[in-house]
């Protein structure tokens, strides 16, 4: 009878100790991802992953082939918590209308675009003379301190010599920073400004721009010439929730909500940019945003309810694209785990940007994707040739996709153009 009652308290104390580790391991992974609400992916995939995290799905080996101009170290900006700070978040723009303004007239246009009204309404981000100018002060000021305050320890805040400050990315393979910066570089193409400027640096505690930090740096146990992202920062950004008409119980964002024709202009200003979030998703392959809460409803029914993974909301109103590590090149490497769900969330909109829409068809129509992404990429960045580009195989993938979001445009102008 002893011997069963030590070995009940036994079992017992086991489940206890099972028990504290797994909230444990949760909690550790929530603030692995800046406490945002992201619930890993996992449920659903094949066996011999299902029990990975996201971290450890950004960590899967590198295929043997690599891309074209030579891969590098790197990193993972970004702005983990909600303070990517910003000197003068668009200070060209118009000023956004307040959220009970109502548009005067149609929201739509031809169907399934965006009135032109509508667009014109629509503040640029961040201009391409505001990035430009950013980029050429992050190649050259001097960067006086680092300090943790962009997510992962192994991401920094990094403080220039005017004050100004940017999150540097060092990441767990060159996928990461490649991903980011190839990203930005395709919305520049789309004409899609939600994404925050960055440009790659080259560590070297012997250079001018890293020599202040060389101890701080050290302690990291950064390899030295390893490339990292340097990003701008954008301070007082709030969460996003889902909006109504993108979740599971809605029909879709599609010509025919009726709910469309009685929301204001800010409401109507933020859908058309989710509309731009998930044609630039589709494209790369993102599953670290809104297809990674679609995945989470398996085992949480309310995720939408909650603030989106990696996008944020200045202020005024207008939304940030963040920490876009996972398209492209990762996205691409995991697409089979994911396909599904970019296909779903891709079917749930039937409303675009006209703009957008008409980058996306002539993009499909030259194809010559990987040429133009190559030709942006390199003439902005200095350092392109020591990251590399996609391969191959991933710029075949790229313009495969491109092809599919043109045929789906014109799905939904077959399909809503008579309304």
């Amino acid at each position: 009878m002893r011997l069963l009652s030590a070995n009940f308290l036994a079992l017992l104390f086991m489940c206890a100790i099972g028990s504290v580790f797994y909230v444990w391991s949760a909690l550790e992974s929530r603030l692995e991802r800046h406490k945002r609400g992201f619930a890993i992916p996992g449920a659903a995939l094949p066996a011999d992953l299902s029990s990975k995290t996201f971290r450890a799905l950004l960590a899967v080996p590198v295929a043997p082939q690599r891309a074209h101009l030579g891969g590098r170290n790197v990193t993972d900006h970004t702005v983990g918590s909600r303070h990517y700070h910003l000197n003068g978040y668009n200070k060209r723009r118009s000023a956004r209308k307040g959220g009970s303004v109502k548009l005067g007239g149609a929201p739509l246009e031809d169907g399934v675009f965006w009135s032109g009204r509508l667009e014109e309404l629509l503040p640029v981000g961040f201009s391409e003379e505001d990035a430009r100018e950013w980029r050429e002060k992050a190649r050259e000021y001097r960067i006086v301190k680092l300090e943790t305050g962009c997510g992962r320890i192994s991401n920094q805040l990094a403080t220039f010599e005017d004050g100004s400050k940017a999150c540097v990315r060092y990441g767990i393979n060159a996928d990461q920073v490649q991903g980011e910066i190839l990203t930005y570089y395709l919305a520049r193409l789309l004409d899609i400004t939600n994404l925050p400027p960055l440009v790659l640096s080259q560590l070297s505690t012997d250079s001018e721009q890293w020599q202040a930090v060389r101890t701080r740096v050290e302690g990291l146990q950064w390899s030295d010439r390893a490339v990292v992202s340097l990003t701008q920062w954008v301070s007082n950004l709030t969460g996003v929730v889902t909006p109504a008409p993108l979740r599971q119980e809605s029909s879709g964002l599609h010509p025919g909500l009726k709910q469309l024709w009685n929301q204001s202009a800010a409401e109507l200003l933020e859908l058309m940019q989710w509309t731009d979030l998930i044609m630039l998703d589709y494209l790369t392959a993102n599953f670290d945003r809104l297809v990674s809460n679609l995945f989470s409803l398996q085992w949480d029914s309310r995720i939408m309810e909650r603030d989106t993974n990696n996008l944020l909301r200045t202020p005024r109103g207008d939304l940030v694209f963040i920490d876009n590590e996972a398209g492209l090149v990762h996205g691409y490497r995991v697409l089979d785990m994911w396909e599904k769900y970019h296909k779903t969330v891709l079917s749930s909109v039937c409303v675009f940007r006209r703009t957008t829409a008409e980058r996306v068809a002539e993009l499909h129509r030259r194809r010559d994707a990987r040429t133009r992404l190559m030709e942006v990429y390199r003439d902005s960045e200095p350092l392109s040739f020591h990251l590399g580009f996609l391969s191959d195989e991933h710029a075949a993938l790229l313009q495969d996709r491109i092809d599919t979001l043109h045929r789906h445009i014109l799905h939904c102008k077959a399909k809503y153009n008579q309304l």
